[in-house]
């Protein structure tokens, strides 16, 4: 089985597990993974993330695997909210 077919049939918990992985170096449980086991998981969830989530972040990886960049415009756009509790233009 490769990468994409994992990918295309992983559940969302099995996401979640591997992100944490990813991120910390343990598993949920906290047993402690080597080098590998995190470099794998890091691929798995980038590839799940390209493939099955919806990216407002600035540099993602899009679906059809290559780097998706946004301009500053796009952010700006993106995150102009008219409802702000307090903005400090002034500093």
């Amino acid at each position: 089985m490769n990468v994409l077919d994992l990918v295309e049939n992983m559940s969302q918990d099995m996401y979640l597990r591997l992100k944490h992985c990813a991120e910390t170096g343990r598993w949920p449980e906290g047993t402690q993974v080597d080098q590998a086991q995190r470099d794998s998981a890091l691929q798995i969830v980038m590839a799940y993330q390209a493939k099955h989530l919806n990216s407002d972040e600035m540099l993602s990886i899009g679906a059809d695997g290559r780097i998706v960049e946004k301009t500053k415009r796009e952010l700006k756009a993106q995150f102009s909210d008219k409802n702000n509790i307090a903005r400090f233009s002034d500093l």
